[in-house]
């Protein structure tokens, strides 16, 4: 596997361990009237690679299931990545 490849394996499992945790941690801190986490962290965490995380702890926390931003957003964003994942190693590997 190129070198690029691998450097970008490692920073989405990064990405969406940091997002799956904070989805749970913020589930966390609203059953127990604590401060949260905004929401536009929360979404900024898909968008940067962490849409598989943030999709997992969704379903794994039931949390912001309910927000139409989240519920359709999220799975767009994993999408748009899986794409671009797909894409580019069809780029590094044929050609």
């Amino acid at each position: 596997m190129p070198l690029i490849l691998k450097i970008l394996v490692v920073y989405l499992l990064a990405a969406n361990v940091v997002a799956f945790a904070a989805f749970g941690i913020d589930k966390r801190k609203a059953r127990k009237g604590r401060w949260r986490t905004p929401e536009r962290t929360l979404m900024t965490m898909a968008a940067v690679g962490g849409a598989l995380g943030a999709w997992l702890g969704m379903k794994a926390f039931h949390h912001k299931t309910l927000h139409r931003k989240f519920r359709y957003g999220v799975p767009a964003l994993l999408i748009a990545w899986l794409a671009l994942l797909g894409w580019l190693t069809y780029k590094v590997l044929f050609e």
